[in-house]
């Protein structure tokens, strides 16, 4: 198999760092999904409450990253502590998943997101949405590709962008917009134990990207001090952005407008300034969601390139550009992918929050437990989460219960996602056994 000739450049500070977290996190989630939740909701303060709590189980994991990302500052991510926690097989499974639908469904929902905000802010045809959808991603795959230094110029410059539009709404519904007159209000969609699952299942995919930052360790400057600073700093900037949004979006529409929305951000900026206002939080979705899928490219292709240097991907894909030091052909195969699922006729936007939102958050509670052997192993490192082992369990418990409970809600896209990881267990063997033949042929 094909190993890397060069090594990665650590050419991000703690800024370029916190950015890729903000980056990570707010993509199109806290613009549309507020609006689910709604629908999920029975009132403003259950609304508020999933926000919250989802922003505090956010921030455990993130902290459980940061120790993490400082105990092995190096590509890969997620599927470096579970192939050393646990084993090849369970890194393997974690990474297909991200593969086949995490990463790649999170890029091509959030492109068409871009392209179709893109378009209505800019008067082009809604015909030409997929295509512009695609141009975005090869476009960010060859910046990309030019370095490290060039995507982190770009997402530094989108993700201030992005900011600029969240503060926007928030002072147009807190401070400028007049509150909608009453509505009467739906019955909520979800009942039961179900309903806690399935509310915050949207808000948890809203707060999830932080973890693109340990893929790109390998490339931040003074990783054991900037990656735990960036992680902190990203998350509660994150956490106060989202509250205040929702806020916004309350006093605005209030609770049963919130829930027939379907596009909340839009409305209260509308209400605020008018066509004006509607024009400019297009665009400034549009530009979250590039930034978005920005990261996501960075990020995912960093954990591909190794698991091809371990065997379990494409081998190719192991390979760093010799001038660039960037994994090009992992690059690639991952955006290459993402296209595919984005032409695919039939994938909704909300079928694939819940396929990949499911598959993430198991994989974030598997990754912060690999947390308890890297403590048995007596390794000193420059961060600690606090109140270990407590927090930590918190999350994993938390998490086990949100998807239990969205499993009782939607058995069916439970059942996707499960089958879709388990698909992973002949592809493992079959790619095993390939390399044991090729292994005995020789060179």
């Amino acid at each position: 198999m094909d190993k890397p000739e060069v090594s990665y450049a650590r050419r991000l500070g703690v800024w370029d760092s916190a950015m890729m977290v903000v980056g990570g996190v707010i993509g199109a989630g806290i613009f549309l999904n507020p609006a689910i939740v709604a629908q999920r909701t029975d009132s403003e303060a259950g609304l508020l409450g999933a926000w919250a709590f989802g922003g505090v189980i956010a921030f455990i994991g993130a902290l459980c990253y940061a120790e993490l990302g400082a105990r092995r500052p190096e590509a890969g991510g997620g599927y470096v502590y579970l192939r050393e926690a646990f084993s090849p097989v369970v890194a393997f499974l974690f990474g297909w998943i991200m593969w086949v639908v995490n990463y790649s469904s999170s890029i091509a929902a959030v492109a068409m997101t871009f392209a179709s905000y893109a378009c209505a802010a800019i008067g082009i045809a809604p015909t030409l949405t997929k295509p512009l959808a695609v141009g975005a991603i090869l476009l960010l795959t060859g910046i990309n590709i030019l370095g490290i230094r060039a995507g982190a110029i770009v997402q530094n410059i989108v993700t201030v962008l992005k900011l600029v539009a969240v503060v926007a709404v928030v002072v147009a519904g807190l401070a400028i917009a007049l509150p909608a007159p009453p509505t009467e209000m739906m019955a909520p969609t979800h009942h039961g134990f179900g309903a806690f699952g399935a509310a915050l299942l949207p808000v948890l995919f809203a707060y999830g990207g932080w973890s693109y930052i340990n893929n790109i360790a390998g490339e931040v400057t003074a990783p054991q001090r900037n990656i735990p600073r960036a992680i902190a700093f990203g998350m509660l900037l994150v956490t106060a952005c989202y509250l205040l949004a929702n806020f916004a979006y309350e006093r605005t529409l209030g609770h049963a407008g919130l829930a027939a929305s379907t596009a909340p951000a839009a409305e209260v900026m509308q209400a605020a300034f008018g066509p004006i206002g509607a024009l400019l939080i297009a665009l400034g979705i549009a530009i979250s969601t590039l930034g978005f899928c920005n990261v996501s490219i960075i990020g995912g292709a960093r954990m591909f390139q190794v698991m091809g240097a371990d065997g379990l991907f494409f081998d190719a894909a192991a390979r760093l550009h010799p001038r660039f030091r960037t994994p090009h052909l992992a690059l690639m195969a991952l955006s290459g992918w993402s296209i595919v699922l984005l032409v695919l006729p039939g994938n909704k936007y909300a079928d694939l929050l819940d396929y990949g939102t499911l598959g993430d958050w198991l994989g974030y509670a598997m990754v912060v437990a690999t947390l308890v052997y890297y403590r048995r192993s007596g390794e000193s490192t420059s961060f600690r989460v606090p109140g270990y082992p407590w927090l930590p369990a918190l999350f994993i418990i938390a998490v086990l219960g949100v998807l239990v409970g969205h499993t009782l809600s939607a058995p069916r896209n439970a059942a996707i996602s499960l089958g879709l990881i388990l698909a992973g267990l002949p592809v493992y063997w079959l790619k095993r056994r390939f390399n044991a033949r090729a292994a005995a042929l020789g060179p």
